[in-house]
């Protein structure tokens, strides 16, 4: 086996920083991610049909390329086509915040369409405009069935993260690359950062789970 994680100790703090680099973009595409979903899922419950066909195409075309590419695109075809060097982390936020929004709609749609009719129809009864029924009487109801659905986005947009390494970007992943190839020995450099994202999935489960519990304390 030839196991040695001593010889990591020194690197230890350059892969530790990793987790602040990981989850600034991570945090930046869930934002950017949950604000498109969602409007992408009122245009899909809308009845304007020319915004449906853009949020049914725009979710076609997202899920149905793979991530990788997308990140290629925007990283290296941004320069070629517009003259503007395009930082990693900016590529970043921009490819997986628009990959994740594509997932996230189709989540808030189910989750929009799950709540009883009734309260949509009394909402119209009384009169409330649809942007306030969608916002204080739809959207939360919603957003108690579909917590685990977007939880689950979320952890999965953390994991998918180490795709960034690809393009350079100094993330978890890359640094564990990078330690690697200075000793020699990639075992221990990968295996670390594995712990160290299963400590971060971890935690947001955790934290997923307390938000469940105070919803359902408000039922």
């Amino acid at each position: 086996m030839n196991l040695d994680f001593s010889q990591i100790i020194p690197y230890i703090p350059f892969m530790l920083e990793g987790i602040w680099i990981t989850l600034k973009f991570v945090f930046f595409a869930i934002i950017l991610g949950s604000l498109l979903g969602t409007g992408l899922a009122l245009f899909k419950i809308g009845s304007a049909k020319p915004l449906k066909w853009f949020a049914d195409a725009y979710t076609s075309i997202f899920r149905g390329t793979p991530l990788i590419l997308q990140l290629m695109i925007i990283y290296y075809s941004i320069p070629q086509l517009t003259g503007y060097d395009i930082s990693p982390f900016l590529s970043a936020i921009l490819a997986f915040g628009l990959n994740s929004s594509a997932y996230i709609s189709e989540i808030i749609r189910a989750g929009i369409q799950a709540v009883d009719k009734g309260q949509l129809e009394a909402a119209q009864a009384l009169g409330v405009p649809y942007g306030a029924m969608m916002k204080d009487i739809i959207l939360p109801q919603a957003l108690k069935n579909i917590l685990p659905a977007l939880m689950n986005e979320f952890i999965t947009l953390t994991k998918e993260s180490a795709i960034v390494s690809t393009i350079g970007y100094l993330d978890l992943m890359r640094r564990a690359q990078v330690v690697g190839a200075d000793l020699f020995r990639n075992f221990e450099p990968l295996l670390f950062v594995g712990v160290i994202y299963w400590c971060l999935v971890m935690g947001l489960t955790v934290i997923g789970r307390m938000i469940e519990r105070r919803l359902k304390l408000s039922d």
